[in-house]
């Protein structure tokens, strides 16, 4: 089990920082205590739940279609289907 510090805002609610020592996240808190506030986080580790499956896998949907009739075309017909490269005026953004 590991256990760590979280130092949130009390307003937003926003975690402002993870500490690895109960120190730190006093230090943190002391910097404003009116809006600051320190919690200890647990982390278990140790638990793992192995699921294991035995149905078909496949979908719903896809079980009885038949199979597709279409080929698809030769390498030659989609290199010509491709987009050609910009030929544009790079922009300067400075």
């Amino acid at each position: 089990m590991y256990d760590y510090w979280v130092v949130t805002d009390r307003t937003t609610g926003r975690v402002i920082a993870h500490c690895g020592s109960e120190g730190d996240a006093i230090m943190l808190f002391e910097f404003n205590p009116d809006k600051r506030t320190y919690h200890k986080q647990k982390f278990i580790l140790d638990q793992v739940i192995t699921v294991t499956s035995t149905t078909d896998k496949q979908l719903s949907g896809q079980q009885g279609l038949p199979a597709a009739k279409e080929e698809l075309p030769p390498m030659e017909l989609q290199q010509q289907v491709w987009l050609p490269k910009g030929q544009g005026v790079p922009v300067n953004a400075k």
